[in-house]
C-alpha cells in the first residue's frame, strides 16, 4: 500500500506542475489539472433538505443548490508531433452532484445509487493534421459542447451533452463547426433488449460575427429521437448570442434568444437525456445577463430569463416562466466582500396544467439573500471563496410554496455556508 501511495502522489504531482516533458524525439507531451469543487452546507430549522427551492425552474436565484459535496476534476494531456499535428485527450470526472444528504466518514455515501463518481466528458481532439490545416479540428467522444449559463439562475440554457464527433475551423476568422452528438435518456435503466429511445442532435455554429457593439454567437440544432410513438415529430432549434459591454457600461453581457420544436423544445439549443416532445412543443427563450464593474469596490451581477411555450410546453399549455434577478457586490477588502441577491421568479399557464387550476395556476416567488464571501480575490468572481449566506424565500401563497419544497407555510429562511473553488 505504501508503494501505490507513493505511485499516486507522484503521478498527482506531475499532474499538477503542468512541466511539459519528451518521451521520445518526435512527440512532446503535457498535463493540464483543472477542477471545482461546491460544498454547501445548508440548514432549515435544524434539517438538511433535499430542494433547490425552485432555482432550476427559474424561481429563485440565491444559494440554493443541493449538492452537499459536488467535486469535479478535468485532466488534458496535450501532445504536440514534430509533423505539426497535436492531440488532446480530456477526461472530466465528478461526484456527488445532486446529493442533499450531509455524509459523516463512515462511507455510507456510497450506500446512495445516485450522484456517484461518474466519468462526464472523455474525448480525443486532433488538430494540424496536414491535410486539414492549422485551424481545424476533429474530435470524438463523450463531452458538454458549446455551453452557456445565466450567471445568477446558473442554468445551462445552451449546451449539446453526450457522445459524439465533430469538426471545429476557422472561417473568415471566425470560429465555424459541425457535430453530430447523441443521449439515451433512459441509459441505465432499459435492459439490453429493449428499443432505446437515442436521442440526436445535428449542430452547426458560427461564432465571433462582428456586430459593431459586439460579436454574435449563432447556433442551429436539427434533433430526432428513435422508437418513439407516431406523434413524436423531429425537431429543430436555434439561437442567437450577442456577447457585448454591459449595456453600453463597463462590463459585459450575454443576450441571447432561442426557438426550439418538438424534441428542441427545451430552449431550442439545451440538447441531453432531456430532451424531447412531440409537434405540438414549441418554445421561445430570451436571456440577458452579465456584471457592470460601477467602481473600483462596487459591481451589480444581474439576469433576465424569459422562457415560454408558443403552443405547448413539456405538455403545458401556455406555460410561461421569468425572472428578475441582482446581485450587487461590494469590496471591502482585498480578501472580503458583502453581496446581496434579490430574484423574483413568476410561473403560470393554462388552467389545469399539471393538475393546477384556480389560485394555483399561477406562482409569485420572491427571494432575498445576504452573504459575507471570505475570498483570496474579492471580485465578483473571486474564487475560491467561503460565503456565509442567509436566504429568506416568499410565496404568494403556500400552493406554490409547496411547488418549490416549502411545506406547511408560504415562506422559508435557509442559513448557510457554500464553499466553492475553480482552477
Amino acid at each position: 500500500m505504501r508503494k501505490v501511495s507513493l505511485i499516486a502522489a507522484a503521478i498527482a504531482t506531475a499532474l499538477t506542475s503542468g512541466v511539459a516533458f519528451a518521451d521520445n524525439a518526435d512527440k512532446t507531451d503535457g498535463w493540464e489539472v483543472h477542477g471545482y469543487g461546491s460544498m454547501n452546507f445548508r440548514m432549515v430549522d435544524g434539517e438538511t433538505v433535499d430542494t433547490e427551492f425552485g432555482k432550476p425552474d427559474y424561481k429563485t436565484a440565491g444559494t440554493h443548490g443541493k449538492s452537499t459535496n459536488q467535486v469535479e476534476f478535468t485532466v488534458k494531456k496535450h501532445s504536440s508531433y514534430d509533423n505539426g499535428a497535436w492531440a488532446d485527450y480530456v477526461v472530466r470526472s465528478e461526484y456527488g452532484n445532486g446529493n442533499s444528504y450531509a455524509y459523516s466518514s463512515s462511507g455510507s455515501q456510497k450506500k446512495n445509487d445516485e450522484a456517484q463518481f461518474e466519468i462526464k466528458e472523455a474525448y480525443v481532439e486532433l488538430g494540424g493534421l496536414s491535410f486539414m490545416g492549422q485551424d481545424t479540428s476533429i474530435w470524438g467522444g463523450q463531452r458538454y459542447l458549446n455551453r452557456a449559463a445565466g450567471i445568477l439562475s446558473g442554468e445551462y440554457w445552451k449546451q449539446s451533452s453526450g457522445v459524439g464527433a465533430g469538426l471545429q475551423t476557422k472561417l473568415n476568422g471566425h470560429t465555424a463547426g459541425a457535430a453530430i452528438v447523441v443521449a439515451d435518456p433512459d441509459a441505465g435503466e432499459a435492459s439490453r433488449s429493449d428499443d432505446r429511445t437515442t436521442l440526436t442532435s445535428y449542430d452547426l455554429y458560427y461564432y465571433g460575427v462582428d456586430a459593431g457593439i459586439g460579436s454574435l454567437d449563432f447556433d442551429f440544432k436539427y434533433m430526432q429521437q428513435a422508437n418513439k410513438d407516431s406523434d413524436s415529430e423531429d425537431g429543430f432549434g436555434a439561437a442567437v448570442t450577442l456577447n457585448s459591454s454591459y449595456y453600453g457600461m463597463d462590463g459585459w453581457t450575454q443576450t441571447a434568444i432561442a426557438y426550439g420544436k418538438g424534441v428542441a423544445q427545451n430552449r431550442g439549443v439545451n440538447f441531453g437525456k432531456w430532451s424531447g416532445g412531440d409537434d405540438n412543443q414549441e418554445s421561445i427563450f430570451l436571456t440577458s445577463y452579465g456584471v457592470m464593474n460601477i467602481s473600483d469596490n462596487w459591481q451589480l451581477g444581474s439576469e433576465l430569463t424569459y422562457f415560454a411555450a408558443l403552443d405547448e410546453l413539456f405538455t403545458a399549455d401556455d406555460l410561461k416562466r421569468y425572472i428578475a434577478a441582482v446581485r450587487p457586490s461590494y469590496k471591502v477588502n482585498e480578501n472580503m466582500r458583502i453581496e446581496t441577491t434579490l430574484s423574483y421568479g413568476h410561473e403560470e399557464g393554462a388552467d389545469g396544467y399539471w393538475g393546477r387550476s384556480g389560485d394555483d395556476v399561477e406562482s409569485d416567488i420572491w427571494n432575498a439573500e445576504l452573504a459575507v464571501p471570505f475570498t483570496v480575490n474579492a471580485d465578483f468572481f473571486g474564487r475560491p471563496q467561503i460565503k456565509p449566506y442567509i436566504s429568506y424565500i416568499k410565496a404568494d401563497d403556500k400552493a406554490s410554496a409547496g411547488q418549490i419544497g416549502i411545506d406547511s407555510s408560504d415562506d422559508e429562511t435557509v442559513v448557510g455556508v457554500h464553499t466553492e473553488i475553480w482552477f
